[in-house]
C-alpha cells in the first residue's frame, strides 16, 4: 500500500512539473529595461509610465507594459502566482491573455490608495474594468484563468488551492492567444514584480468532446 502511495504521489508530481511553463522559451513584448529568470521565476523592474487601456472613459490607448508570454490555441487553464513591491497608485502585477491590441484580458492584483484590489480590464474593442478591494495586504495572490468556447472565467486565490471566481467574460474564440504574465505602473516611476508557478494546461475541445460521446 505504501508503495502505490508513493507511486501515486511521484506521478501526480511529474504531472504537475510537466504542466510547468518553461519561462526561458517565452517571448517579451515591451521588454523592461531590468528582468530575470532564475528557477523559473521572473522578476521585474516594471517600466514606468506604462499601462494597458484602450478608448473607454479616459480618451486615450496605450499598449506600453512588459508583456512575457507565450502563445496558445484552443481551449486551456492557467495559473500563476503573483507578488509585488507597489509604490504608487494603480501599480498592478497581472495574468493576461491577448489576441491583439483591441482584444485582451488582464486580471490580478492593482494597488490603489493603500488597498489591494483585485483587478481586471477586459477588452473587446473599447477597455472595461471591474474592480473587487481586498480586506487584507496578501503577500501573494494567484490567479486562474479558464478559457473555454467564447468565454473565459476568472479566479483568485490567497492560498493557491481554495479560488473564488470574479469575472466571466467573452473572448473571441478559435483565435491564437499570447498567454503570460504583465505588470504596468501607469501612475508611476516603476516597482519590483515577482511571478512564480506559471502553469498552463491544455483542455480538450468541449465540442468535440461531445460529439465523440454521441458517436461512439
Amino acid at each position: 500500500m505504501k508503495k502505490i502511495f508513493l507511486i501515486l504521489v511521484c506521478t501526480f508530481t511529474i504531472i504537475m512539473e510537466g504542466n510547468a511553463q518553461k519561462l526561458s522559451s517565452m517571448h517579451w513584448l515591451n521588454e523592461p529595461a531590468e528582468w530575470e529568470i532564475k528557477d523559473n521565476k521572473l522578476t521585474m523592474e516594471v517600466t514606468p509610465q506604462s499601462d494597458y487601456w484602450t478608448k473607454s472613459h479616459y480618451e486615450f490607448t496605450v499598449h506600453d507594459g512588459p508583456f512575457l508570454y507565450t502563445e496558445r490555441s484552443g481551449e486551456f487553464e492557467t495559473v500563476v502566482k503573483m507578488s509585488g513591491v507597489y509604490k504608487t497608485r494603480f501599480d498592478q502585477v497581472c495574468l493576461m491573455l491577448r489576441i491583439d491590441e483591441n482584444n485582451y484580458i488582464k486580471t490580478g492584483v492593482e494597488y490603489v490608495d493603500g488597498v489591494y484590489n483585485i483587478s481586471t480590464v477586459h477588452t473587446i474593442d473599447k477597455s472595461s474594468w471591474s474592480v473587487m478591494a481586498l480586506k487584507e495586504k496578501p503577500k501573494n495572490v494567484w490567479m486562474k484563468a479558464v478559457r473555454r468556447l467564447d468565454a473565459v472565467e476568472i479566479f483568485y486565490s490567497l492560498d493557491g488551492k481554495n479560488f473564488t471566481m470574479t469575472n466571466t467574460v467573452y473572448f473571441p474564440e478559435f483565435k491564437t492567444v499570447q498567454v503570460g504574465m504583465m505588470a504596468a505602473s501607469p501612475d508611476g516611476n516603476g516597482f519590483k514584480a515577482i511571478f512564480e508557478e506559471f502553469k498552463i494546461i491544455h483542455l480538450p475541445d468541449k465540442r468535440r468532446l461531445e460529439w465523440l460521446q454521441k458517436n461512439q
